[in-house]
């Protein structure tokens, strides 16, 4: 009888376990189900690919270092070139063709990778290699610049330099309310005139240069007596009452859109836009001339991204691209096929595109040689005294 016992306990227990089971098995079907998250693809693995069974393009973006003038790029050109050639721009400034040309002497080789000098200062940094020379067959959109800027004198068959933008060095001036001026740089340097405060360029081209047109001579006259003449009105210029500073032209503008002066030596861009956002100012053209300036595109020597700085310019030459820019900018664009789709209020302002008359009185600087050390000379006794 106990082994019939023990028989009857063993099957009661299997009984048992088996209705648990059942019931357990119930409540797990009834559960949510959750899906399972798939298993991560492997670096390189086919889940990678497009359901075309194309390889990803995306790769990190390529460097381009400009050194460039400050306010004078459209940052939504900047932007559009970023996105569609996967470059990653970074961008400094400089105010003048001097600061530019001692940062690239006394850097370190390679910090930039594209720089924006005035053709006066090609022929000093081609001698001394500071530069290098371009890939034509990377540059096909050479084709669409005017031919009067293909061939510069400074850079004959633009081997090391492509035109980039061009305009003038003039004054920007708020007259005072019922208050006249004549176009002329007596405006700086007759004290006579009631002018109210007034700023001139920290650069010896540009003051000396502005001295010299005033006296009747020329802007790259290596004439020593001629020189020291100009220097002797500047010094008298900045004995006046009302001259507030030597700056670039970006500050003396911001100081006559500020109301703290009434006049300053400025690029005809910068001063064109503001007279746009401020009736009260307008940009003058010196009857006695002034600069006519070409800025250019050039590549340093030991660059580290060379390809990239020859799409970058190849890009800026498409015809839409350098309208865009002259838009931004208000300065004059050397791409002829650009000129085509520039509005014409702007290819009609004198500010932007001077008339035949204004241009014939003007000057392009010069590289003067050693003629340029008399220039600086005379400039720091102007400046020390």
């Amino acid at each position: 009888m106990n082994w019939i016992n023990s028989v009857k306990a063993i099957c009661l227990s299997v009984f048992l376990a088996l209705a648990l089971t059942a019931c357990g098995g119930e409540e797990r079907q009834d559960a949510p189900q959750v899906a399972e998250r798939p298993a991560a693809p492997m670096v390189g693995s086919a889940d990678e690919q497009n359901p075309e069974g194309e390889k990803p393009t995306a790769q990190k973006p390529r460097d381009l270092v400009l050194f460039i003038w400050s306010e004078y790029i459209d940052p939504e050109v900047l932007d559009e070139f970023e996105r569609t050639h996967n470059v990653e721009i970074t961008m400094t400034h400089y105010e003048s063709n001097e600061e530019m040309l001692s940062v690239i002497k006394l850097g370190r080789q390679g910090a930039y990778d594209l720089i924006v000098p005035t053709t006066y200062y090609l022929p000093s940094m081609i001698n001394q290699k500071l530069i290098q020379p371009l890939n034509h067959e990377l540059l096909p959109n050479l084709k669409n610049l005017d031919p009067e800027f293909t061939d510069v004198e400074e850079d004959p068959g633009n081997r090391y330099s492509v035109a980039y933008q061009w305009g003038t060095s003039g004054l920007v001036i708020r007259a005072k309310p019922g208050q006249t001026y004549e176009p002329s740089f007596d405006l700086l340097f007759k004290p006579s005139i009631d002018k109210g405060n007034f700023i001139m360029f920290d650069t010896a081209r540009d003051t000396l240069g502005a001295a010299l047109k005033y006296l009747g001579y020329s802007a790259n006259t290596v004439d020593q007596n001629q020189l020291r003449e100009a220097g002797e009105l500047v010094k008298r210029a900045r004995s006046q009452p009302t001259f507030l500073s030597f700056s670039s032209g970006v500050d003396g503008l911001a100081n006559v859109m500020g109301n703290v002066a009434s006049i300053a030596q400025v690029y005809n861009g910068e001063a064109v836009k503001a007279a746009m956002e401020d009736p009260e100012v307008e940009y003058v053209i010196p009857k006695e001339g002034c600069e006519i300036w070409l800025d250019l595109f050039a590549i340093p020597t030991g660059a580290a991204n060379v390809d990239v700085a020859h799409e970058f310019i190849n890009y800026i030459l498409e015809p839409e691209n350098a309208a865009k820019l002259s838009y931004f900018s208000k300065y004059a664009t050397p791409n002829a096929k650009a000129m085509e789709l520039i509005p014409a209020e702007e290819r009609e302002n004198p500010g932007i595109y001077p008339p035949e008359e204004l241009k014939a009185k003007m000057e392009y600087y010069k590289d003067l040689g050693q003629g340029g050390l008399l220039y600086e000379e005379i400039w720091t006794l102007v400046k020390s005294e």
